[in-house]
């Protein structure tokens, strides 16, 4: 009798290691993933930092559902070089949307707070908070979903691109991968698509109004007269002169 105990429990052992490794990759699984992820965005950021990229997230999403009703649709896209960008447009999407971007290191934390105290007045998460790192992480990566998931995404993939990239290449990305309408990406295809011109000739009026309607472009695109967007164009238009923005000559 003995025995037979003996053996049926030198059987009952063998289960629990098996049990704790499945345990253990329950938890080391997922991470794993999330380090994974990373390293793949990690990856990317270091080469859009020396290549150009010709498509991104926004776009191919963009282009998605346009093709949903014209199978033939196409972006108005365009790259140009940073010193043949307009100066005044420059500086009127850092006065519109990242007052601090020369300061920061990918996140405005006062921004973010104050998005925060926002979203909790109304009970819902809104836009808002971002700069122009962690804009251009989310159109090259991420999609434009309201959560805080993926807003923590965004923050990490900020923070890659600020190690990486100078501010120059960072404005330089965001400028030609912005969307500025309807299948309307980067600042040479908006400067012809809006005024028949190039993105190195924008006047300062030009620059502005395109500057204010980045938040909401397609809205814009659709309504080119709105009270809000003359009142904000014209104050943009006054910040221009003031605005810092990245040399042509800057160095990472």
């Amino acid at each position: 009798m003995a025995t037979a105990r003996s053996k049926g429990s030198s059987k009952a052992p063998s289960k629990s290691p098996a049990k704790r490794r499945w345990i253990k990759w329950l938890f080391l699984g997922p991470l794993l993933i999330v380090l994974l992820v990373q390293l793949y965005f990690f990856l990317m950021v270091c080469w859009y930092a020396q290549f150009n990229p010709g498509s991104t997230s926004f776009m191919r999403a963009q282009l998605s559902v346009l093709r949903e009703t014209n199978p033939d649709a196409t972006l108005k896209h365009q790259w140009v070089p940073y010193d043949r960008i307009s100066y005044n447009l420059k500086r009127a999407v850092v006065a519109s949307e990242d007052a601090n971007f020369n300061e920061h290191y990918g996140v405005d934390l006062k921004a973010i707070e104050r998005t925060y105290e926002r979203n909790e007045r109304r009970g819902k998460l809104v836009g808002g908070g971002s700069t122009i790192t962690q804009q251009l992480a989310k159109n090259l990566f991420l999609s434009g979903s309201r959560s805080y998931l993926r807003k923590g995404q965004e923050t990490i993939i900020a923070f890659m691109l600020e190690a990486v990239m100078s501010k120059q290449r960072i404005l330089e990305i965001y400028l030609n991968v912005a969307e500025f309408g309807r299948g309307v990406f980067g600042a040479e295809a908006a400067a012809r698509y809006y005024f028949k011109t190039s993105a190195a000739k924008l006047s300062t009026a030009q620059a502005a109004r395109l500057a204010v309607m980045l938040p909401n472009p397609r809205f814009y695109d659709k309504n080119r007269s709105t009270r809000y967007l003359e009142r904000r164009t014209s104050t943009i238009q006054r910040r221009i002169p003031s605005a810092d923005v990245p040399r042509a000559d800057e160095r990472p």
